[in-house]
């Protein structure tokens, strides 16, 4: 199953009574689930020197789980200013933030640049002469084209708007030796949710395969390659789990072949989100209606303003009936929200126990991508997140959000621009 066994014994006895105190919906994500992950993450590279992973924090962009992450010695993976913010404020800065941002403006490499700076990570060429003051470490992110497959979530190379391409890379590392840079690293992301290790395989020996021959014709070293993120989960029951042992013994290896080879040896970064915390969060939403026209639909009290990935892009959530197992009284039903849209839709045609009103619905692996993707059309308010920590007890790590909160913005001085005649 999608949810591990683990989260479902701490979590499920606790969800009456949790729904009663904090009121639905509401996402709960699992500290020791995280912790144990990320304790396998590192195990797998365990002999890869100089590995780290610095995660993503678009995926779960909450200040309680940056914090376990700082506690696992993880860096930050950010791509806007208000991820900078998050990530300084729970104690990262300089090199444990990676900067990699796309169609960036000159206020927020400012602001990547200022307390302590960070990797910058460039996405464009034509990027390098909008930064203020390079930095003494700069990287790239490259994009293969068509030399490489990518997949549906982010699209293949070629089409992508990532990355500076092939027939640029050497060029935008000379350019920026010319500039003053003195350290170098190189950067990809080329799928998302990839559950084949062998795919990450390729990716690393590609990275390595490029810098051998920019180092060669610059004369220059690496300190890193960064392979991304991308780890894919199963959300489905059937799905393989992503193989990362398999994925850190190849490094390893390819490491110490390049090693020999070249006489030294790149570290090796990572910025996986939604493998680190994917499969430790849910989605609980209370079932308030149900309607039977020409198909049944459960209707809950939270809507795709919660959780979009069904809805973007046709997503699998696996869900639970608290209470209730699967057997002679299951029906096929769309678990539906309460926007204007019919894409609001946690589950489409979804064989599940009957559900009446007042049920507690269980949508698994919302630990990335969820809340994080959240958005107020029809004035659908954000839900509360909470964290079931290691002790047992359940913290309050987000409050819902108000209506106070969503008008705000409409509160502001009188300002009107008088055109010149």
């Amino acid at each position: 199953m999608p949810m591990s066994a683990g989260f479902r014994e701490r979590l499920f006895p606790l969800l009456p009574d949790l729904a009663a105190h904090f009121g639905t919906p509401f996402h709960v994500y699992d500290e020791a689930g995280i912790r144990q992950t990320g304790a396998l993450l590192k195990q797998a590279f365990a002999d890869v020197p100089g590995f780290r992973e610095y995660y993503a924090v678009k995926a779960l962009p909450n200040p309680a789980i940056l914090r376990i992450m700082r506690d696992m010695g993880f860096g930050f993976d950010c791509s806007s200013v208000a991820e900078l913010v998050l990530a300084r404020q729970v104690g990262g800065q300089g090199e444990d933030i990676m900067f990699t941002s796309n169609n960036t403006a000159a206020d927020e490499f400012s602001a990547a640049l200022a307390e302590g700076g960070c990797i910058l990570n460039l996405d464009d060429i034509s990027l390098i002469d909008k930064v203020p003051q390079l930095p003494d470490l700069v990287c790239f992110r490259y994009n293969p084209g068509p030399n490489r497959t990518g997949n549906s979530i982010i699209g293949v190379p070629e089409d992508a708007k990532y990355g500076v391409s092939h027939a640029q890379i050497l060029q935008a590392f000379q350019a920026v030796q010319t500039r003053g840079v003195t350290r170098f690293g190189l950067h990809t992301m080329l799928a998302s949710n990839e559950r084949n290790a062998d795919y990450m395989i390729q990716t690393v020996e590609m990275l390595l395969e490029l810098i051998a021959w920019v180092g060669q014709e610059l004369s220059i070293r690496f300190e890193f390659i960064n392979i991304g993120g991308g780890l894919g989960i199963p959300y489905r029951p059937e799905d393989s789990a992503f193989d990362v042992q398999k994925l850190g013994d190849a490094t390893a290896l390819h490491l110490q072949r390049f090693s020999q080879l070249h006489g030294y040896q790149p570290k090796v970064y990572m910025e996986s989100g939604r493998y680190v915390t994917g499969p430790h969060g849910v989605l609980v939403t209370t079932a308030i209606n149900r309607k039977d026209i020409y198909r049944t639909y459960v209707g809950v009290d939270a809507s795709m303003s919660a959780l979009m990935r069904p809805g973007m892009y046709g997503a699998y959530h696996h869900i639970d009936v608290l209470g209730k197992t699967h057997g002679t009284q299951d029906e096929v039903v769309d678990v539906v929200g309460s926007l204007c849209e019919n894409n609001d839709k946690f589950a489409i045609q979804r064989s599940l126990p009957k559900v009446a009103d007042g049920d507690l619905l269980v949508i698994q692996d919302t630990g990335a991508h969820g809340q994080a993707m959240g958005f107020n059309y029809n004035g659908r308010l954000w839900p509360k997140e909470l964290l079931l920590r290691e002790n047992g007890q359940v913290e309050l790590i987000r409050r819902a959000q108000t209506l106070d909160d969503y008008f705000a913005t409409l509160t502001f001085a009188p300002e009107v621009f008088q055109p010149r005649r």
